[in-house]
């Protein structure tokens, strides 16, 4: 039987560089956590007993890797970083127990959910403020084998030097395995996911020009700068 042919170019698979290794990561779907740290629901004006994590998606093609240049994004004034832990899955399923959530994670690595505050402030759908081109910046991830499950670590993001976001994974309200197990009921995980998984507080607005690196304990870095609006 011949093989399928499309009638257009297929697109290119969205992937994530792996920590020293030359073949990549290939994502297929990227789910997110928002007010996923108490202080970053507080400073949002929520209240974290009312107000607990929530799902939501980027597009696969969101990815940018390390050291690119993400532009500034279109029909927004207030254009803000927010640092997460990445959480890469090499299997997965429906209904997963926490007690072996773990068991289908690959790796971990340093992420950001760029994010066009002012429209998420003015009552539109959460896609509109979150879901756009390059809006999910991730550097190179890095293997459980080599780096363990992490579950506590400082992690950081500076914007031309200085420190904008720092606090402790240990501080997420949800759990890596509690957020693996939460998601499989809403959606069958598999090989390719990855889990943004919540931001700390602290942030705040960039502007073209702007180099931002994220850290955490372990992982390999994440920089990129913010390039002009485009035309």
């Amino acid at each position: 039987m011949a093989s399928s042919q499309y009638v257009i170019e297929a697109p290119e698979q969205p992937s994530l560089a792996v920590a020293g290794q030359d073949d990549r990561f290939p994502v297929r779907r990227i789910y997110c956590v928002g007010r996923n740290y108490v202080a970053h629901v507080r400073e949002m004006g929520g209240n974290e007993e009312r107000d607990p994590p929530i799902f939501f998606q980027k597009p696969a093609d969101a990815i940018v890797g390390d050291n690119a240049t993400v532009p500034y994004a279109t029909i927004t004034e207030n254009f803000h970083h927010e640092m997460e832990l990445v959480v890469a899955l090499k299997s997965g399923g429906y209904n997963i127990s926490e007690a072996r959530a773990l068991d289908h994670v690959y790796g971990y690595g340093v992420g950001l959910d760029m994010t066009r505050r002012d429209i998420q402030g003015d009552g539109k759908p959460w896609e509109i403020a979150k879901s756009f081109d390059q809006s999910c910046p991730c550097g190179p991830l890095s293997p459980v084998e080599k780096v363990g499950h992490i579950s506590s670590g400082r992690i950081s993001l500076t914007v031309n030097g200085e420190t904008r976001q720092d606090s402790d994974i240990d501080l997420l309200i949800w759990k890596v395995p509690e957020i693996i197990a939460t998601l499989s009921t809403y959606f069958e995980l598999k090989a390719g996911d990855i889990i943004l998984t919540g931001t700390p507080h602290g942030v705040g607005p960039v502007q073209p020009g702007d180099v931002l690196v994220g850290r955490i304990d372990g992982l390999e870095p994440l920089t990129v700068k913010i390039g002009p609006r485009p035309a």
